[in-house]
């Protein structure tokens, strides 16, 4: 058997995960960035997808706008989060295809800048090579 043989990595299935280590992103796939991205309203604010003033919409009208643009999936009433919108392939709407960096990473959402501290399995990413 060939000791070599590339790992296989499901995102859906934390046990294939590997613990995280700072220095893996420079080579990685990213797939963290193909799992489902959460943003309050202050992340959009940051993002620049929405302004300050538009914050202070009705929820449900500024959904219907953000989801007629083509920015989010959903919004969920419960955790008061937006549901970024993904490609077809799962990959985040600000993941650089060619590079698979991420566009906005200065202004990324929260739920990225504590991943992976905080997600499915704390302390563990997908790492897959690129």
């Amino acid at each position: 058997m060939d000791k070599q043989k590339k790992r296989r990595v499901d995102v859906d299935d934390t046990s294939t995960w590997i613990q995280y280590k700072r220095r893996l992103c420079n080579g990685c796939r990213a797939l963290c960035c193909t799992m489902p991205v959460e943003a309050t309203l202050a992340d959009l604010v940051r993002m620049g997808v929405i302004t300050a003033f538009e914050a202070g919409e009705p929820v449900k009208i500024l959904t219907r706008k953000l989801k007629k643009d083509g920015m989010v999936e959903r919004y969920s009433t419960k955790n008061k989060v937006f549901a970024l919108v993904r490609f077809a392939n799962n990959d985040c709407l600000y993941l650089e295809p060619e590079s698979r960096k991420c566009g906005i990473y200065e202004k990324r959402p929260d739920t990225c800048r504590n991943y992976p501290i905080v997600g499915p399995r704390p302390g563990f990413c997908p790492f897959e090579e690129q």
